[in-house]
């Protein structure tokens, strides 16, 4: 292997239609008794655990522990339900990505693996009621590090597991729809690519530092020249 592509998931490789918050908020409101917990706290590009760290702290507690086992639990439960929902707004595959999964699963010199805020468990709903999960052997999670910097390294250390022979930092390649993306590609010396699918437009991510960036990824040409 020579290149390790890791991608975000919500915005990069598919919109769920707003289930993810459904299914959290909801969470939130069986544990704790608050209704749209998460009303007005910026979610894009940001792992779960510092979204409900922050929405607890708002309201005037902690997220120990114990207290992430049960809205985590409850969050899954509901996920997989609202996941099957048509909810509002996009949801479906992002433009481009099931060609260009295909053509990178059958490249022998890439790794693909995913770098995502969702915990794993949501991650895998998420992908496989777009069948997307089976493209991906490992990858980085939103429960193994609050900031989203943290978690290329983690990604590595997971592909090394899987059998990767050790890559530098500059061979691995980030691809995100947020400024998050972004950094987190940078703040170790890996290529961001980043995808206006999201909420963010190719002006603001180039203005956050994205060098090569596209408004989505159905020229599978462009995005493969990149390795």
């Amino acid at each position: 292997m020579s290149k390790v592509v890791l991608f975000d998931i919500d915005g990069t490789l598919v919109l769920t239609g707003g289930a993810g918050m459904r299914a959290l908020n909801l969470a939130c409101e069986q544990v704790i008794g608050v209704r749209d917990a998460l009303k007005d706290l910026p979610v894009a590009g940001r792992t779960d655990l510092i979204i409900l760290q922050d929405a607890l702290r708002a309201l005037g507690r902690e997220l120990d522990e114990p207290l992430l086992h049960d809205i985590r639990s409850r969050y899954l439960v509901a996920l997989a339900e609202e996941i099957h929902q048509p909810g509002h707004g996009v949801k479906g595959i992002m433009p481009g990505i099931r060609g260009l999964l295909d053509t990178l699963d059958a490249r022998p010199d890439v790794f693909l693996g995913l770098l995502t805020g969702n915990f794993a468990e949501a991650a895998r709903i998420k992908l496989e009621h777009f069948d997307l999960w089976r493209y991906f052997r490992c990858g980085a999670f939103g429960e193994d590090a609050a900031d989203r910097n943290e978690l290329v390294p983690v990604a590595l250390t997971r592909a090394r597991d899987c059998g990767l022979d050790t890559v530098p930092n500059g061979s691995v390649l980030v691809v995100g729809d947020t400024p998050s993306d972004i950094a987190c590609a940078h703040a170790v010396g890996a290529r961001s690519v980043a995808v206006a699918t999201g909420h963010f437009t190719v002006d603001q991510l180039r203005a956050a530092g994205g060098v090569d960036v596209f408004e989505d990824l159905r020229d599978a040409e462009a995005f493969l020249a990149l390795l």
